[in-house]
């Protein structure tokens, strides 16, 4: 089982933490990892765009010109795709973009994730994450403490916290989780986690 320092919002080491093999030793998967986060993007996607065919656009298919004789180029109809306000070639169209990613595979992703992340040392442990009012001047000084600077990075507490939440969000790259909404894109996306203790043991208990 690894052990990690513990650090508290000064940056200060405070003690260890035994993590759990279970999520925290598992082998690096980068074809599921992929797999699962290119199946997370799709799936936000909405699939709404939508431009019209040249048999859908307003107007009629008469022909503008006679074939021969007037010096121009030849043309069948003004709904072409080269005349303004005619139709698109290969228009996009609503469609579903979602994929289905079984729950086991979700899982075992999330699980190398965060033991590729543990690994390369870029997960830090916290003792506590709170703040007596929700003002970003005092979240800007945890940050300072462990010398963030402007790497992409995400916090991840226990439960919902709207002082931290208001705290964090006018931060440039800088987000705030909860252990409940951590997943495998979060991981991968952020070059650094700070993550509480308390944080830590029920995302443990949640990939038993």
């Amino acid at each position: 089982m690894p052990k990690v320092k513990v650090y508290n919002m000064k940056g200060e080491a405070v003690g260890q933490m035994t993590l759990s093999d279970d999520v925290f030793g598992c082998e690096y998967n980068e074809p599921l990892i992929h797999q699962v986060i290119v199946a997370y993007n799709n799936n936000q996607r909405q699939g709404t765009k939508s431009a019209l065919l040249r048999s859908e656009v307003r107007g009629h298919a008469k022909k503008p010109w006679r074939q021969k004789g007037t010096g121009r180029a030849r043309q069948g109809s003004t709904k072409s795709a080269q005349w303004k306000g005619g139709g698109i070639i290969f228009a996009p169209k609503p469609r579903d973009f979602s994929e289905k990613i079984n729950k086991k595979m979700k899982t075992m992703a999330f699980k190398s994730a965060m033991s590729a992340k543990l690994a390369e040392k870029e997960v830090v442990i916290l003792d506590e994450l709170t703040l007596t009012s929700p003002k970003t001047k005092l979240f800007k000084e945890v940050m300072d403490n462990f010398k963030v600077g402007h790497k992409n990075v995400l916090f991840v507490v226990k439960d919902k916290d709207e002082s931290l939440m208001r705290a964090s969000n006018n931060i440039e790259n800088v987000d705030l989780t909860y252990a409940d909404l951590l997943n495998t894109y979060d991981v991968v996306s952020n070059t650094k986690l700070y993550v509480t203790k308390d944080a830590i043991k029920k995302i443990e208990e949640a990939y038993k």
